[in-house]
């Protein structure tokens, strides 16, 4: 089965449409998603990149044009979006929890929810306590992974996947590998199901 490599950080809100898609992707091509979490922060700074709000904060009518054209992705694929009141949100130690997750049997879930309550609930997940709410409703192991963010392996690990993710050509987040090839953005989607049937055919 192919596999697609999903590097994200739920601090980005294109990482959050990728990842509602994304699925459907792999299905109708016979592939499976992989998540990777990766520190967006740490990549922009390896390579010298930007937030769009801050990289074109100065170009007239930019950031304007994007927000149509989320608003087009959303509409296009039905999916629920509130852009996040408290944005931009600290995400650390989220992302050292979605390394905790990985080969958890609630890993999806504990993905979707915090995805979902960034970027769909608007909830100020950079609050602890906040965070403990909703990993508490959706029956997450709070306590486990409180603990095991904490831990250096943990955040070693974070780091690493990091470190990686931006060897292999990394400059931002959504990005996603079919092989080696690299896919950045939602954008970027149409192409790489094409790279799928490539591989299919």
């Amino acid at each position: 089965m192919t596999r697609i490599e999903f590097l994200y950080d739920f601090g980005s809100p294109n990482a959050y449409l990728v990842h509602k898609v994304l699925p459907g992707i792999a299905a109708r091509n016979g592939a499976a998603v992989e998540y990777q979490p990766v520190l967006l922060g740490g990549i922009f700074k390896a390579t010298n990149n930007q937030s769009p709000i801050t990289a074109f904060a100065g170009v007239t009518h930019k950031l304007t044009y994007q927000q149509r054209e989320i608003a087009r992705f959303v509409t296009r694929h039905g999916i629920s979006f509130l852009f996040n009141p408290h944005f931009p949100i600290m995400t650390i130690s989220l992302m050292r929890g979605a390394v905790f997750a990985q080969g958890q049997a609630w890993e999806r879930d504990y993905i979707d929810t915090v995805f979902d309550a960034i970027w769909r609930d608007g909830k100020n997940m950079g609050d602890s306590a906040v965070v403990t709410q909703v990993l508490q409703q959706a029956g997450l192991p709070v306590d486990q992974i409180v603990s095991a963010i904490q831990r250096q392996e943990v955040k070693n690990r974070l780091i690493e996947t990091t470190s990686q993710a931006v060897e292999r050509g990394v400059f931002g987040v959504p990005s996603m590998f079919v092989g080696d090839e690299l896919f950045f953005g939602k954008d970027s989607l149409d192409d790489m199901e094409r790279e799928l049937l490539r591989l299919e055919s």
